[in-house]
């Protein structure tokens, strides 16, 4: 299905002047991604960049046991498959359909072609990747310094900012335990305090978030020094 509006959905795109969108607009296709969904896998070559219209896409790094860890988050606000414009076609990374979402996805030749004229696409994909090795960055951080209580906050905020207003996660404990890299029993009691106190409700995979204000005092500092790189870059 080809895009219909250009002022929809993808931040990235829809910040491109006319001329540029129109060059590309043949050439993008939009595509549903259930949750679960894997993007691309680690070491497997990359055939497409894909714009995500809503939804949330993990990015997880995987080890040789095959046990993996997310590194980061991808909305609407980004693209997922950084690799094709940053010089290589594969990564020792995944990337999954956390929330099930809607992109546009442009081919990895035309991607480049476009790259390569200079354009605002390229400054818009340059910054963004900075803004994307803040969050990875902070998010190493985060995992070393900080309570898995903070660690939550501070990956339900991330979350909940990439879906609409309203929505709720689908996300098992132990899902996101493993996205962490903690121990379950630790997501358990840190849900449980969170929903002890109203910030949260979580029953059966669902998780709302009832009280912003509240969560965003309990997160550590990682939330918003990632929020206010975003903002720098791409507002």
């Amino acid at each position: 299905m080809k895009l219909l509006d250009p002022q929809s959905g993808n931040h990235l795109l829809a910040a491109l002047p006319a001329a540029e969108f129109e060059r590309l607009r043949g050439d993008l296709e939009e595509v549903s991604l259930p949750l679960g969904r894997s993007i691309y896998e680690a070491g497997i070559h990359m055939n497409h960049l894909y714009f995500p219209m809503e939804g949330i896409i993990s990015l997880l790094q995987v080890m040789e046991n095959g046990s993996s860890g997310e590194i980061a988050v991808v909305g609407n606000e980004g693209v997922v498959g950084i690799s094709l414009f940053m010089g290589g076609e594969t990564t020792p990374s995944r990337a999954v359909v956390q929330s099930r979402a809607r992109a546009q996805r442009l081919p990895a030749g035309r991607l480049q072609t476009e790259f390569k004229r200079g354009g605002q696409l390229q400054l818009l994909l340059l910054r963004y990747t900075q803004a994307l090795i803040t969050q990875m960055s902070q998010t190493a951080v985060c995992n070393r310094h900080h309570s898995v209580e903070q660690q939550l906050c501070r990956w339900l905020l991330m979350s909940v900012d990439r879906l609409p207003p309203g929505n709720e996660l689908i996300m098992t404990q132990e899902l996101i335990a493993n996205m962490l890299g903690v121990r379950r029993e630790g997501v358990t009691e840190a849900a449980r305090k969170l929903q002890d106190a109203g910030l949260i409700r979580y029953a059966r995979g669902h998780i709302t978030v009832l009280d912003r204000p509240n969560l965003e005092a309990r997160v550590c500092e990682c939330y918003a020094t990632v929020k206010k790189e975003y903002a720098r870059l791409l507002s």
